[in-house]
């Protein structure tokens, strides 16, 4: 994901390739909607009508570049792991050692995309007050943060899930789909509460 222009990202997204994969495209999503969420920022930086703001917009905007970063990494973390899974699950079944190995490779291929989910939760709360603060300029951006913010959730989760299905230890798998869902489910339920009140504010209703 680092270093790549969006063409060649998607062109290898689509190819046969391991990765980039789900994972990746969760955190670009949830990388778009954080940098959305800077422009926004930006676009109502050093409005006279929004200067009661200006502080909390200042600090926005950073919190906004910060998360951009974050998702990035995640990225890279996310394809990183995907190589010692691939191998753990080709170690013959009969060999001693299979099963810890594949279930700490397991563990660690559910971080980064739990963390995704994570950071994508941050950003909502980010994007809610942006639909009360930001320029109404920019308010049709908001809402598409909180599309692709929705999507990052969502998209994450599906990579925990896939991973936590086939850990031994049940109750580990157990707790982090229960913190993921709830994660998972306030995302959601602020990024469609924000996408709503945008779209009123463009077309009524």
């Amino acid at each position: 994901m680092e270093n790549r222009t969006v063409d060649v990202f998607l062109t290898e997204l689509a190819s046969g390739a391991p990765t980039p994969g789900g994972g990746g495209a969760s955190a670009v999503c949830g990388g778009i909607a954080a940098a959305l969420g800077s422009m926004v920022g930006n676009l109502t930086s050093g409005k006279k009508k929004y200067a009661e703001y200006q502080e909390e917009i200042e600090a926005t905007i950073a919190k906004c570049g910060s998360l951009v970063k974050e998702f990035e990494a995640l990225g890279k973390k996310d394809e990183e792991v995907f190589a010692p899974l691939a191998k753990a699950y080709s170690i013959p079944k009969e060999q001693e050692g299979r099963d810890e190995i594949l279930e700490a490779v397991l563990k660690d291929a559910s971080t980064a995309p739990y963390e995704v989910v994570a950071k994508a939760n941050e950003t909502a709360k980010i994007l809610e007050r942006l639909a009360v603060i930001g320029s109404r300029l920019a308010i049709s951006d908001v809402g598409v943060a909180a599309a692709a913010c929705d999507t990052a959730a969502k998209g994450a989760a599906m990579n925990v899930y896939i991973n936590t299905k086939s850990m031994k230890d049940r109750a580990y798998a157990e707790d982090l789909n229960k913190k993921t869902d709830a994660l998972v489910d306030e995302t959601s339920e602020i990024c469609t509460k924000v996408y709503a009140e945008v779209k009123k504010v463009l077309i009524g209703g």
